[in-house]
């Protein structure tokens, strides 16, 4: 029984792409985003929540978030003001994931990598050279600085097609929230969840990403590129200090 499982490991199809989200899941931009959320509310005379309540925010579309926070007649004011402290704070207070940027090598290795976030094109690009990603991206898709509602569904057709792939396609998203679930099945892909992001398993689980990786050292095994034995994932499991479980929900009937 245990060699039948093996085979069937085996014989899974490799993926033709890997689309990632940014925030939350390659780079931890909590600092910058929630101070330059704060800085958008204060300049515009709207009081500031908590941090943490802030961090609860990160990743849908910014515009939303400042119509909720400050109400629809003060959004685009309090977007101005966070992007103008953002373009410089945002190379600054932005780090990589640890143990993200060697999972993501891995990936690129085998297969075609983007990105697709909600974070405006023209702040992600300087942000993934800063940071070392960018040579192992494909495409970096975002919204453009005019089109600061487009929905992350949207952006995630956009980055499968710099790719030269259709909705439907054999490319899984890696993201940390429901709304990246939620993007990558209205373009008929999977959504890979991790764990080290804004998001709990208790969200993801419910948005129905498939699996549930705890550690940036298992997504090449989550994304059915390597198996266990393969040196690379013994190298980067070695990285993380031990191997951890991918956590899967229980199918639903």
């Amino acid at each position: 029984m245990a060699d039948a499982h093996a085979s069937a490991a085996d014989q899974r199809v490799t993926p033709l792409a890997v689309l990632f989200d940014f925030d939350g899941v390659l780079v931890d931009s909590r600092t910058a985003i929630v101070r330059c959320i704060e800085h958008g509310l204060r300049e515009n005379g709207v009081p500031v929540p908590s941090a943490s309540e802030l961090e609860g925010w990160i990743g849908p579309p910014l515009i939303d978030k400042f119509a909720r926070l400050a109400g629809p007649e003060r959004a685009e004011a309090c977007l101005a003001s966070y992007r103008e402290r953002y373009v410089h704070s945002s190379l600054l207070e932005t780090t990589v994931v640890p143990g993200a940027l060697d999972a993501l090598a891995v990936v690129a290795a085998r297969v075609p990598v983007a990105v697709a976030t909600s974070k405006p094109r023209a702040f992600a690009e300087p942000l993934c050279e800063r940071l070392g990603l960018a040579p192992h991206l494909q495409a970096i898709t975002g919204p453009e600085l005019d089109a600061p509602e487009e929905i992350k569904a949207v952006t995630v057709t956009r980055a499968l097609a710099a790719l030269g792939l259709e909705p439907g396609a054999d490319a899984p998203l890696v993201g940390d929230r429901r709304h990246d679930a939620e993007a990558a099945h209205a373009n008929g892909i999977r959504c890979v969840g991790v764990l080290w992001g804004i998001g709990d398993e208790a969200e993801l689980r419910a948005a129905g990403a498939d699996p549930i990786v705890a550690s940036p050292a298992d997504l090449p095994a989550a994304l059915q590129l390597v198996r266990g034995s393969d040196p690379l994932t013994v190298v980067l499991r070695g990285f993380a200090g031990r191997t951890r479980l991918l956590r899967r929900p229980r199918c639903r009937r």
